[in-house]
């Protein structure tokens, strides 16, 4: 029986940030593209109540892994007494923009929200998720979206399943020092849906990140050769689009010696929930 469990990436196709609430959190409009790659998850279910994380990441106690702490959350949640033991295959880069620790949250609470016979419904297991990230509700809800609020008010589009070129520059971005920068934009005007699928898109995170990370610009402007180029979130990674895969994968096979990239198609519907259907 197949125990893999995938933990896919997500783009930001734009980013435009609105307001600063009075909390310090931020107003924000974005487009969620999904990727069918990203990290991997296995578990086995115990009795005994812990949960045991096998992989470590350099720099992340266990305690703080988004994977362990939802899968606490659950725990606590529920009231349930059994427990886990965790494999996460880490491929997607830590600081990257591309929703790595979040989607790792996300599918430890699907995951072990079926294989612990708890069936939360969706709804509720996005709120949940909402208290360890901003993030994680879009990969609850698995579906690629527009988001608004602080990114947990979701509504699903169809997207053109186009390919992405991937880059992440050899640097880790921290969203808190992005977000806390005085040179961010936060007055961007909100625009429609129907603004974006006209080209209306940027992100506002960028100039701030590049500004802050020469690295950042140096593959921006390298990619930008070949198709535009944007980053992801608050960053590192840097994406383009492409029609065909050959077209991305012509283009990584150029990347520098010291750049980490990968090629990904784009999904409307994330393969967790496909997952789900197989358990």
């Amino acid at each position: 029986m197949n125990k893999i469990w995938p933990a896919p990436a997500k783009l930001n196709l734009f980013l435009h940030i609105t307001a600063r609430r009075a909390d310090g959190y931020h107003e924000l409009q974005t487009v969620f593209q999904l990727l069918d790659y990203g990290d991997e998850l296995e578990f086995t279910v115990g009795d005994s109540g812990g949960i045991d994380l096998n992989t470590s990441l350099t720099g992340v106690a266990d305690a703080q892994n988004l994977v362990v702490r939802a899968a606490r959350l659950l725990q606590r949640h529920t009231g349930c007494r059994q427990g886990a033991n965790i494999t996460l295959r880490k491929r997607l880069p830590l600081g990257g923009g591309l929703g790595g620790g979040s989607s790792d949250a996300a599918t430890t609470l699907m995951a072990l929200n079926r294989l612990w016979r708890i069936n939360l419904p969706t709804a509720e297991l996005a709120a949940l998720g909402l208290q360890l990230g901003a993030d994680v509700p879009v990969f609850i809800q698995g579906l690629s979206a527009w988001a608004e609020g602080v990114g947990e008010q979701l509504f699903p589009v169809s997207l053109p399943e186009a390919w992405y070129l991937v880059i992440a520059p050899p640097v880790t971005v921290s969203t808190a020092v992005v977000f806390s920068d005085p040179e961010l934009t936060r007055d961007s005007a909100p625009i429609t849906i129907a603004d974006f699928l006209s080209g209306a898109r940027h992100n506002d995170c960028q100039p701030v990140a590049r500004d802050r990370y020469p690295e950042i610009g140096q593959v921006i402007d390298w990619l930008d050769n070949f198709s535009k180029a944007r980053m992801t979130g608050t960053g590192a990674c840097v994406f383009a689009r492409f029609d065909e895969r050959e077209q991305a994968e012509r283009v990584r096979r150029q990347l520098p010696a010291d750049w980490q990239g990968f090629v990904a198609r784009g999904v409307n519907r994330s393969p967790v929930l496909e997952r789900l259907q197989n358990v």
